[in-house]
């Protein structure tokens, strides 16, 4: 089980400086890799932006964003922003992409919500592409066909999701799969049907299979209205969620087994609260 540790890029009030000491720090600890989460209509870091501020204040962690709501980027910034980050971290970069659930995260630029899901496999395909170097397509200037991105590392996709959708697109096109909260339970039926369906496409080795933990590793329920502030889109759901943080040594150290029973191969312990002493307290329980 590799495990990474969120950065807090997404706490209302977190200073963005604090990003950058909190990877530092857990990269001496020796975690895996930082992740963020991410949101348009919130008061919060920008996921690749904030990694790409990482990638030069560390050397060797990876980087993960959990999950970028890639149908919100146009295809080609998204390609460049993301292909600018693995080149900057020296192809340390992971992508995990998804279209998330939220509306309100659509409005703010401009963009249908109900298609999001067929806006997303044609960004997929062109993803691909366009860090292939391969020309794409420019609309209504020919001569302006050509590459979007230079000679870019690869940059492996984990896909988030639940839906029959989201399986076909980790097999289709990515790396593995995120399950992006909801914890063990939630992620095993998803990851039985991946590793079945990869096995069935012929894909080669094994997929990549990340969960991930809200956790506060502090006294009491630090953490808790963050929780519920982040998720009130989803009513009497959001209070699920935040009394699912892992909150005691014994939850934290017992939700990698739950995980790892669970199928997943990589974890990610996603911060609810922003104080940089919370990655060695974590550290000294899980590592």
């Amino acid at each position: 089980m590799r495990i990474g540790i969120g950065i807090p890029n997404t706490i209302p009030g977190t200073d963005a400086r604090l990003l950058l000491d909190w990877a530092r720090r857990a990269e001496a600890r020796g975690f895996a890799f930082v992740s963020t989460i991410g949101r348009v209509a919130y008061p919060s870091w920008d996921s690749l932006t904030a990694l790409a501020g990482v990638a030069g204040a560390t050397t060797e962690i990876g980087l993960l964003t959990n999950a970028v709501l890639a149908p919100t980027y146009p295809s080609a910034v998204l390609a460049k922003v993301a292909g600018t980050v693995a080149g900057l971290s020296g192809g340390r970069l992971t992508l995990g992409l998804g279209v998330g659930a939220r509306e309100s995260d659509y409005l703010p630029v401009g963009l249908d919500f109900a298609s999001r899901g067929a806006a997303f496999d044609r960004q997929l395909a062109y993803l691909r592409r366009a860090w292939q170097g391969v020309a794409v397509e420019a609309g209504d200037f020919p001569d302006e066909i050509r590459p979007v991105v230079g000679s870019v590392p690869e940059v492996p996709l984990l896909i988030g999701g639940h839906s029959k959708r989201a399986v076909r697109r980790t097999v289709e096109h990515a790396a593995g799969w995120t399950g992006a909260g909801g914890g063990p339970s939630r992620a095993e039926p998803t990851v039985k049907e991946i590793r079945a369906a990869w096995s069935a496409a012929g894909r080669v080795g094994e997929p990549r299979l990340l969960g991930l933990a809200y956790f506060s590793a502090s006294a009491g329920d630090l953490g808790d209205a963050y929780l519920r502030s982040y998720y009130a889109y989803a009513g009497s759901h959001a209070a699920t969620i935040a009394e699912g943080a892992v909150r005691t040594p014994d939850r934290i150290r017992g939700i990698v087994r739950e995980f790892e029973s669970a199928g997943l191969t990589e974890l990610t312990f996603t911060p609810t609260v922003a104080e940089v002493a919370e990655v060695d307290r974590l550290a000294d329980l899980v590592l």
